[in-house]
């Protein structure tokens, strides 16, 4: 029996999808609309699905493979704060309770009232075979100081849909190979060689 359209299903976020109503469709996957920038990413990890969740599950660890999070305090099973570097130096935070938490499948959060960046998003994990797991994070915000905040953050490469890929591609190494690879030496490289 030949495929439809409708049982197509690749790798690629809704968000890159190219028939008309993805944008739409991504929409409606998700839990709580906060945001007018919508950013969708995917990438595929030669791990299982349940070991990948439970990693991400722990938002504390985060800041291990987000380059931009400084820290996410657990403030009860559902509520986190975050605070994430920002442009020109400075932090934004806000608080994001979960709004839907599938075991082994999707995390979906929004942020409260008051948030600096309000956001709302999901990371869905979808088993790809002998490939492993096929992590997608879904993510709509609304950057500070609108379009001109996008700008800015776009410059400083701290734009979320440029920040989710290089996180995404951080996450996958660090759990394929328990590290993250860098091209920067770090201080105590540095340190090593002064001493040598």
């Amino acid at each position: 029996m030949p495929d439809t359209r409708d049982d197509i299903r690749d790798d690629a976020p809704l968000t890159t999808a190219k028939h008309g109503d993805a944008l739409d469709e991504a929409k409606a996957a998700l839990v709580e609309d906060r945001g007018d920038s919508l950013v969708g990413r995917s990438v595929t990890i030669n791990r299982p699905r349940a070991e990948l969740y439970a990693f991400w599950r722990d938002f504390a660890r985060l800041p291990a493979f987000m380059e931009n999070v400084e820290r996410v305090d657990m403030l009860d099973e559902r509520t986190s704060h975050w605070v994430v570097k920002a442009p020109g130096g400075r932090t934004v935070e806000w608080d994001a309770v979960i709004t839907e938490d599938r075991p082994g499948e999707l995390i979906a959060w929004a942020s409260t009232e008051g948030a600096d960046v309000p956001n709302s998003g999901r990371i869905d994990f979808r088993d790809a075979g002998e490939r492993g797991t096929v992590v997608t994070a879904t993510i709509l915000y609304d950057p500070p100081a609108g379009l001109l905040g996008k700008l800015i953050a776009r410059m400083f490469q701290r734009e979320p849909a440029i920040q989710a890929r290089r996180d995404l591609r951080r996450f996958k190494q660090l759990m394929e190979t328990g590290e993250i690879a860098t091209a920067a030496r770090n201080r105590r490289e540095l340190e090593e060689e002064e001493e040598g």
